[in-house]
């Protein structure tokens, strides 16, 4: 229950309610989940909505339904309940309210009246807070107050010396105070800003080890100077590598969202894009894993079983990662290789109506290891197999550019597809094995290619470029279905071509 302190591990995630979660966070969270599993602990979910102003409605449930599809499961949150909560923040004000009170009570803080225009002011003559209202004697503080002065409440940062972190990831680190501001830990409206809500939440949720972004890394002394003057145990810590572009420039944002690469590929950032894309999420918690974190053995694939049992977030690099997207479609490609055939036809069956097709189960569970090695996504499903479930009756057969193969004409693939009639009609046994003999003897008789001779039946029977493998393909369909389309196919062609 414990790493390297006594106390039991118990780590959390707290987003903002701010809309869908973005992948940078979820990498965050997953190690922090990742490392309250290998050590027995708990894992929180807590809602800092404080900044009304940025709440979005129903973010929370975005969150929620982030990590049910990823199977990253919560032991406390506002859903499970729990010891410590609410765990939302906007039900917890009268607690920070308290506290910032008793900081101003002992010295620690203090009330500070400065209005909007003498706050800008400021930052004209100083580039900030010039702490004019530090320390006014407590009549005139309590005289301001009386006269319904709105303020803040701030913290008293020590203005020399310096401050000094311990971070499991990057050690130990050194701030100089005269570089700090006094921060605000209480606005005039009652609601705590981060840097007093997270330390009063993490002391009374009992959190052992906080992972966040490096962006906090500034941060970190004020802090830490709260936490020494609140006289609590202060939980270990580690500021996160961030994802940057895949081109290696700049943060990767949620302003990023939806957008590009240079090949002209949309690139996910929210993990509803990746569950739109296609991505199996065993494959995006293998591809999360492995940014920042290595597994060893120069494994690239591993389970998050796997995982668990190794990680340690000392063992996470420091430095910030440009984000490998090709790697997931390769990985995801990769479990879809190794997927279960019923699970994966679960995946796929609601893929393919949602684009319009009735789906024979049976035929789907037949389809499925054809297309395992040739998915990226699982979307691929449409264009790679969505004719097995189209209106067979229906069926047109495809122009003459698809029929017609590398390095023939007309006349070539029409000998061809005439040759296959009489071939195939004459099989006593359609098992793809039995075409695959038939036709590439069949080939080598009239001196063409395999390639060229099953591309043209593969166009004609699907009536598409990139298709399941032709006999494969044949025997599903069947031999009566697969001789009606090569026959409509012969027929356009010849007629294109006169």
């Amino acid at each position: 229950m414990t790493s390297d302190s006594d106390r039991p591990v118990r780590t959390r995630y707290a987003p903002s309610p701010t809309g869908p979660q973005h992948i940078g966070g979820i990498r965050t969270a997953l190690f922090a989940w990742l490392f309250a599993r290998r050590h027995g602990g708990q894992f929180i979910l807590r809602i800092e909505d404080t900044d009304q102003k940025r709440t979005i409605p129903g973010s929370i449930e975005m969150i929620l339904d982030a990590f049910d599809w990823l199977g990253m499961d919560i032991d406390e949150g506002p859903r499970e309940g729990g010891a410590y909560g609410p765990y939302v923040q906007s039900e917890r004000l009268e607690l920070y309210q308290t506290w910032a009170k008793w900081l101003v009570e002992n010295g620690y803080a203090y009330k500070c009246f400065a209005t909007a225009e003498e706050l800008a002011e400021m930052r004209k003559q100083v580039g900030g807070y010039d702490r004019r209202y530090r320390d006014i004697p407590t009549a005139e503080s309590d005289d301001l107050e009386a006269r319904g002065l709105p303020y803040v409440i701030r913290f008293k940062m020590p203005a020399t010396g310096v401050t000094i972190g311990e971070d499991i990831i990057r050690g130990e680190v050194e701030f100089a105070n005269d570089q700090l501001q006094d921060a605000v830990l209480l606005k005039s409206d009652g609601f705590p800003t981060y840097h007093l809500a997270h330390i009063v939440d993490d002391h009374y949720m009992r959190i052992s080890h906080i992972t966040r972004a490096v962006e906090w890394l500034p941060s970190f002394p004020l802090h830490i100077q709260i936490w020494n003057a609140l006289g609590w145990e202060k939980p270990q810590f580690a500021h996160m590598p961030v994802f940057l572009n895949p081109n290696g420039k700049g943060k990767l944002s949620k302003r990023n969202a939806q957008f590009t690469d240079a090949d002209g590929k949309s690139v996910p950032v929210l993990v509803h894009e990746f569950i739109e894309a296609g991505y199996l999420p065993a494959a995006v918690m293998n591809f999360l894993s492995n940014i920042g974190w290595n597994f060893g053995d120069n494994e690239e694939i591993f389970s998050t079983a796997q995982a668990i049992e190794r990680f340690d977030l000392k063992d996470v690099n420091p430095a910030n990662s440009a984000y490998p997207i090709a790697k997931l479609d390769w990985l995801n490609s990769q479990y879809i290789q190794r997927a279960d055939v019923d699970e994966l036809s679960q995946l796929l069956q609601p893929i393919l109506e949602a684009a319009g097709y009735t789906v024979d189960e049976a035929r789907l569970q037949r389809v499925v290891p054809l297309l395992q090695v040739r998915l990226k996504s699982t979307h691929d499903v449409v264009p790679m197999a969505g004719f097995f479930f189209a209106d067979w009756s229906s069926f047109e057969a495809p122009p003459a550019e698809i029929l017609i193969q590398r390095k023939m004409d007309g006349d070539g693939t029409a000998e061809i597809l005439r040759g296959a009639l009489l071939v195939l009609q004459a099989l006593d046994s359609f098992k793809h094995d039995a075409q695959y003999a038939a036709m590439s003897k069949f080939a080598k008789a009239i001196g063409y290619k395999n390639g060229q001779v099953f591309g043209s039946l593969r166009a004609a029977v699907s009536g598409q470029k990139v298709s399941p493998p032709t006999f494969e393909t044949m025997e599903i369909l069947g031999k009566d279905e697969s001789l009606r389309r090569i026959k409509l196919a012969l027929q356009a062609l010849i007629g294109q071509t006169d």
